[in-house]
């Protein structure tokens, strides 16, 4: 009967087996796994996304935008060379214009533009400047956009103000440089470029007399992307 009891405890023990709980080491592994395996698929993404952005900008072939400066209206422009001897040697001028600028967008898709700013300048001295709101521009289209500049009564020293005093009294004509850059993003499928600037360069000629210009000179001094 003990042999028998004894015989049965020994096959219960049998039954039972003891699991170790996972180590903590396996778990770090997992979530090792797990993070390579999203960092993968990120990446993967990432370059498909690339090379069909990349796709895309060949077979639409972008073109640097246009923006060309199309009309100079002068409402003011007046010159004080002084009035004694001793401010002979300077002289203030006052000015008050107008810049209508064309952009034209000859491309497949949009181009988003940033904020310009426009400086005019007198023989390499600022005088003042204006600035263009950004805008967005469908494909295929012309859009106008213009800005105001107004001078106050700047003041020009000794041969600066001389060049000034002789052109507008002897030549009736006075020579301005209006210069700005003008950024601008390509905008495909939701996705920007990378920006591009065109630097716009411009010579205008206003005749103080007439109050309107006599002649306009412009182009792109080049192109920075």
């Amino acid at each position: 009967m003990t042999s028998t009891t004894t015989a049965a405890a020994n096959g219960a023990a049998r039954q039972y087996h003891y699991y170790p709980p996972p180590s903590s080491s396996s778990s770090s592994a997992s979530f090792r796994g797990c993070c390579c395996c999203l960092f993968l698929l990120f990446s993967f993404l990432a370059l498909l996304t690339l090379a069909v952005v990349l796709v895309v900008l060949l077979a639409v072939k972008p073109k640097k935008p246009e923006f060309d400066l199309q009309q100079v209206t002068v409402q003011l422009m007046g010159i004080n060379p002084g009035s004694s001897t001793a401010a002979a040697a300077a002289a203030t001028v006052s000015l008050n214009i107008r810049l209508l600028f064309t952009a034209a967008n000859d491309n497949k898709v949009g181009i988003k533009y940033r904020e310009s700013r426009f400086t005019v300048m007198y023989r390499g001295v600022p005088l003042g400047w204006g600035s263009v709101p950004g805008f967005d521009q469908p494909a295929h289209s012309v859009r106008r956009v213009e800005t105001a500049i107004a001078v106050d009564r700047v003041s020009l020293l000794e041969a600066n103000a001389a060049d000034l005093v002789r052109d507008a009294s002897l030549y009736d004509r006075v020579e301005l440089r209006v210069v700005g850059d003008v950024g601008a993003k390509i905008r495909i499928l939701g996705v920007t470029s990378p920006g591009v600037q065109v630097s716009v360069d411009c010579t205008i000629a206003i005749s103080p007399r007439k109050q309107t210009v006599i002649n306009k000179q412009c182009g792109f001094d080049g192109l920075t992307v």
